[in-house]
């Protein structure tokens, strides 16, 4: 597999996890969501959607760089 792919997937990856930690953060803040959800308002999704959201940007920025780092290399 060639790393222009790996950075390629780890930005997808990257972006669909900083997006549902957006989601969890923003229903555990009961900014969205049904309240009959059971993350509605709930203080321990609000640390977990933190600890998603930080991941997804973490492996969305290691797939930027790689992305970008073979790239300019060619």
């Amino acid at each position: 597999m060639n790393v222009t792919y790996i950075g390629k997937i780890l930005f997808v990856v990257g972006a669909l996890s900083t997006i549902t930690g957006l989601i969890f953060t923003a229903q555990s803040k009961s900014l969205i969501g049904p309240q009959a959800s059971f993350m509605y308002s709930n203080p321990e999704w609000t640390a977990n959607g933190l600890v998603i959201l930080g991941v997804g940007l973490a492996v969305l920025f290691s797939g930027i760089a790689i992305w970008i780092s073979r790239n300019t290399a060619r």
